[in-house]
């Protein structure tokens, strides 16, 4: 079972890195390496050669998916990675934040601020009150604290549209029967093989 994680140093550490991994005998100075965490498990030192690099365990806003390949054609999938190892430069402070606000690639900058939803506003109070009310709806109850003058509004509208509808629909009925005479008269019946699409 693979355990995986992205390391981000500054430049300067990933040349250094380079040298040490593709040399078969690396320089003396670069031949300690070395990654400690503290007690909360979330910020530690990066070592390599005889210098100190303050590093930060993020997580990442989405799960990057790693993969391997043994003939250069087909991919094996090897892990889910969630965390990065920040490491920044002695002089920079590291940051505060548990999560990491942008993805490992450009498209994905700023990517918790853009692409997730921000959790909405609610009042406790009002939640609870909403839950209490539809408790007491599905046991047979009545809403507590109704506005009344809503509820009238609400019966006032719907009275004034079934006037609208009974007004208008002598006329409407009228209309509807003077078309489809006319659509008769023009039109010659069709059968269902008329309207069927051969075409693919």
């Amino acid at each position: 079972m693979e355990e995986q994680f992205i390391l981000r140093v500054p430049a300067s550490v990933g040349e250094r890195l380079d040298r040490l991994l593709s040399e078969s005998a690396p320089s003396s100075e670069d031949q300690s390496l070395d990654l400690s965490f503290s007690g909360d498990g979330r910020s530690g030192t990066f070592v390599i050669g005889n210098d100190h690099f303050p590093a930060s365990l993020l997580e990442l806003p989405c799960v990057v998916e790693s993969y391997k390949t043994y003939d250069d054609s087909s991919l094996v999938k090897t892990a889910d990675i969630g965390q990065m190892i920040m490491v920044t430069e002695a002089s920079d402070n590291a940051p505060e934040a548990v999560e990491y606000r942008h993805g490992i690639n450009p498209p994905m900058r700023d990517a918790r601020k853009r692409r997730f939803r921000r959790e909405p506003d609610l009042n406790p109070e009002l939640v609870q009150r909403v839950e209490k009310d539809l408790l007491n709806i599905m046991a047979g109850g009545t809403i507590e604290n109704a506005d009344v003058e809503a509820n009238e509004q609400d019966e006032d509208g719907n009275q004034n549209s079934c006037t609208a509808i009974k007004k208008t629909s002598p006329e409407a009925a009228a209309k509807p029967d003077v078309q489809e005479a006319a659509a008769d008269a023009e039109e010659p019946e069709r059968s269902d093989s008329d309207e069927s699409d051969y075409s693919l």
